[in-house]
């Protein structure tokens, strides 16, 4: 068997059954344990692979509201208030944009009167100059992860 493409293949395995054993991976890609394993090890030192979570059905749970906040931040308070929202309880995500605004942060929450408890300490940190709220109404697709491409040899 030919390694072209392995690394690909086993992450789109993984992707379909983070849970999968080296053995199962192994006999769907046609190569040894020991090679997965080498793999896996590589993909994971490289930072490829980083972790392996399940997907939590968050509105399954109860948190179903989800707001879309877009921050104007202070020039170089930037990186502080982005790791205050990486740390905030709630927030899924956390981007910095450009654009009109600074910062996109993605948050669930189990009622609106959490989602404005949030907001609203926001608001109140100094380094924030502008903030826009949305409330999802529907997700129509939500952390989706996509396969890596396969080249043929």
């Amino acid at each position: 068997m030919t390694y072209e493409n392995l690394d690909a293949k086993l992450v789109n395995a993984l992707l379909d059954d983070g849970r999968a054993s080296l053995r199962s991976l192994a006999e769907e890609l046609d190569v040894s344990v020991t090679t997965v394993s080498n793999h896996l090890k590589d993909l994971e030192e490289e930072g490829i692979i980083d972790g392996y979570t399940p997907k939590v059905d968050y509105d399954a749970l109860g948190y179903d509201v989800t707001a879309i906040v877009q921050l104007k931040v202070e020039g170089n308070a930037l990186a502080d208030v982005t790791e205050r929202l990486r740390n905030a309880d709630r927030m899924i995500s956390v981007y910095e944009v450009t654009g009109d605004y600074d910062i996109i942060a993605v948050g669930k929450f189990a009622d609106t009167d959490g989602m404005n408890r949030q907001i609203k300490e926001l608001l109140n940190d100094p380094d924030i100059k502008e903030s826009n709220t949305s409330v999802v109404l529907n997700a129509a697709s939500e952390h989706e992860q996509f396969e890596l491409e396969i080249t043929d040899a």
